[in-house]
């Protein structure tokens, strides 16, 4: 069956970095777009961050552009968030994504695949 599994998530302080990582499995990995999203406490889901099945595009919230980074390794079947320079305002569940086609994780999630079950990011001032 179908599987996302993201990790790599942690505390870390302002200013800080990590890098999630979301293996999938159960589906042609590289026939899908892969998407990162997050949800903070009390707020909606939020689009982070997608690559295309080749990894050639990639599109970013402006919220985190130049200081996330999505990329994926095909052969490994998996899907990685650098996230540098950390703020506060970052912490949330981040959750990957995968769909293949590529609009719909950019502009309609709740129409998306297939989810993983979210890690934990939390950024302390």
């Amino acid at each position: 069956q179908v599987q996302l599994v993201e990790s790599g998530g942690g505390l870390v302080q302002a200013g800080g970095s990590l890098r999630l990582s979301c293996a999938a499995s159960g589906f042609t990995f590289s026939s899908y777009a892969m998407g990162w999203f997050r949800q903070a406490p009390g707020k909606e889901r939020e689009f982070v961050a997608v690559i295309s099945g080749s990894g050639g595009a990639t599109y970013y919230a402006d919220s985190v552009k130049g200081r996330f980074t999505i990329s994926r390794d095909n052969a490994k079947n998996t899907v990685y968030l650098q996230m540098n320079s950390l703020k506060p305002e970052d912490t949330a569940v981040y959750y990957c994504a995968a769909d293949r086609r590529w609009t719909v994780v950019t502009t309609a999630p709740a129409a998306v695949t297939y989810w993983g079950q979210g890690t934990q990011v939390t950024v302390s001032s």
